[in-house]
């Protein structure tokens, strides 16, 4: 009887903290769907496309089979905020091992948006530098311009990769060796 009084008072305890929850997740979902077409509608306004399309950045997403510039914007946007009110709505429910989950989610958002402003940029920068390169060695009459472009591009875009695991702070030793390695053996073969 007294088990059966218990389970009666931790459910009628937990019974308000699972609606809560509930509308928590569900108000989240179109707050992130309202966040999305907010962004996407913007950047569309701001022809971020043409931005995209002439920075390299259109045609790596079109090889990667990727969406649009635009879209994957919208599309980080929305995971990003639905993520914000999932964490939410499970720290709703109070369950002890998942204390402090919405505290450690949002220390995190900072830096994984810096991260994909490192990778972005690195991509750029990447772009640029197999451009300027492939056209100086197609001009000075190289040979192999598209090899030594193609080469610098992926050394660039490498250690934009490198730097955003670093702020991700994934694994930040074994990366750094691993790049330290790859950096110095592809040095030593040029």
């Amino acid at each position: 009887v007294q088990s059966w009084h218990n389970f009666a008072t931790a459910f009628v305890l937990f019974v308000p903290r699972l609606v809560a929850a509930t509308i928590i997740f569900a108000g989240g979902f179109v707050v992130a769907m309202l966040a999305r077409r907010i962004v996407r509608n913007t950047l569309a306004w701001l022809q971020f496309d043409r931005l995209a399309a002439r920075t390299g950045a259109s045609e790596m997403l079109r090889v990667a089979e990727m969406p649009g510039a635009d879209v994957l914007v919208g599309q980080i946007i929305f995971w990003l905020v639905w993520m914000g009110f999932v964490v939410s709505a499970v720290d709703a429910l109070q369950l002890g091992p998942l204390q402090g989950l919405v505290q450690q989610f949002f220390l995190f958002v900072p830096r994984l948006l810096l991260a994909l402003l490192v990778l972005a940029l690195g991509f750029l920068v990447g772009n640029f530098v197999w451009r300027g390169t492939l056209l100086a060695s197609v001009n000075a009459g190289l040979p192999g311009a598209r090899l030594l472009s193609g080469t610098l591009r992926l050394l660039v875009i490498a250690i934009a990769v490198v730097m955003a695991l670093e702020q991700l702070g994934l694994a930040t030793a074994v990366v750094l060796t691993a790049f330290a390695i790859a950096f110095g053996a592809m040095m030593l073969g040029l």
